[in-house]
């Protein structure tokens, strides 16, 4: 008989309930794409970061990332990628030589990461080669061929077959320089990394770097080697193993590789529940405000049920069921709403190349693909329910402490 009741005490005013339900329904939608945009936002920034150059898991020896000095390189570059080989949940990876370097042209220099590589293995495990905008992926040619960003490009006045010049230490501290000819441009949508790192091949590299008079050191001179996973679950499961099987050496994720995108990623769920609170909270009030006009306007007919015999808490439960059943009707329109916009923005995404700008900056795509975590509706519809019961709370105790002579008596 309540649950009856209360239902026909929502449509007694259907301009205000519609209202109401209209409110929640846009919250929860306003949530649910807000929260998608910035889920987008954040794995956009870390699915570039993986693709462009950090991989799933990186190798390293164990002192190299804390100066990026020449001298700490992989002791045993074979024994590193016949493990790699074995590894099932390998998709790919790529052995590089790194070093720090000054890259010069006719316009000027700049300080800049000298990335040596294995033309097919680095295609396989980075976006590089997509992400090219003029020129080919390391051509077949005579002398040494360099990879350039937009970025550098523009700064250095640099354009296909201009000359570019690379200097930086080998592997006795001596400083040598080398002629680079631009065989290709890319453009990953990073300012920072577009202008501070270039690629040329490892074997050119380490011909520069390795001092002639020393053959002691290993020919296929690497310090890092870049792994790209079938699955990314599989990371810390992998890294584990690697770290086990080669204890000499440093194994690390792409999370502590680069710390800030272990940040992102730990955020993402934070974002969702902040959009829900903040939504929510504002909502309560819209609610409270419902349901307190509901029962001034009610204060005899409330009144007449007292004295008839209905008691407190059947009047407190009836008003509770009305809040609870406008969140009822309008959750499902607006997680429906919030749906239906996620998997629409998620397969065309959200076009912001007007600001490609500011975001390149940050190495985020200038389309953002909405995004959000399956439990987030979970989350929502629980929000909308919680919120319904506390929003009618105040109103059901107003309408219970009003005494039936005097509620009658009510104009």
């Amino acid at each position: 008989m309540i649950p009856i009741l209360s239902w026909r005490n929502i449509w007694r005013s259907p301009t205000r309930s519609g209202v109401v339900i209209a409110a929640v329904a846009l919250g929860i939608w306003a949530a649910l794409s807000l929260s998608g945009f910035m889920t987008g936002i954040m794995k956009s920034y870390v699915r570039s970061a993986i693709e462009n150059s950090i991989g799933h898991l990186q190798i390293h020896a164990p002192e190299f990332t804390e100066e990026y000095e020449l001298k700490h390189y992989l002791p045993n570059v074979t024994k590193v990628e016949r493990q790699l080989d074995s590894l099932p949940q390998l998709d790919a990876y790529s052995t590089r030589t790194v070093t720090n370097g000054m890259a010069s042209s006719s316009k000027g220099a700049r300080g800049v990461m000298i990335k040596g590589v294995v033309p097919q293995k680095e295609a396989a495990v980075s976006a590089i080669e997509d992400k090219l905008t003029e020129g080919e992926f390391f051509p077949e040619m005579r002398g040494n061929g360099v990879l350039i960003g937009a970025e550098l490009a523009d700064k250095l006045n640099l354009k296909l077959r201009s000359k570019l010049v690379l200097t930086f230490q080998d592997l006795n501290r001596e400083i040598t320089a080398a002629a680079f000819r631009v065989v290709g441009i890319f453009d990953t949508g990073n300012t920072a990394f577009d202008g501070g790192t270039v690629f040329v091949e490892r074997t050119d590299l380490n011909r520069l770097i390795l001092p002639q008079q020393t053959g002691d050191h290993p020919p296929a001179l690497a310090h890092e080697v870049a792994i790209l996973l079938k699955d990314v679950q599989a990371v810390e499961s992998v890294d584990t193993a690697l770290a086990a099987a080669l204890p000499e050496l440093e194994v690390k994720t792409y999370r502590e590789v680069s710390p800030d995108l272990e940040l992102y990623e730990s955020q993402i769920q934070n974002i969702s529940l902040i959009y829900l609170v903040v939504i929510m909270l504002a909502l309560v009030f819209g609610i409270i405000n419902t349901m307190l006009m509901a029962v001034l306007e009610r204060i005899k007919e409330l009144g007449m049920l007292m004295a008839i015999g209905m008691n407190k808490l059947k009047v407190f439960t009836m008003i509770l069921l009305e809040a609870i059943m406008l969140g009822l009707v309008s959750a499902p329109i607006g997680l429906l709403l919030g749906y239906f916009t996620i998997q629409y923005l998620g397969e065309y995404g959200v076009d912001l190349s007007a600001y490609s700008g500011g975001l390149a900056d940050y190495g985020i795509d200038q389309v953002i693909y909405f995004e959000v975590n399956p439990n987030v509706y979970w989350e929502m519809a629980i929000g909308v329910f919680v919120t319904a019961v506390l929003a009618a709370i105040y109103p059901a105790l107003k309408a219970i402490r009003l005494k039936p002579v005097e509620a009658l008596q009510h104009v």
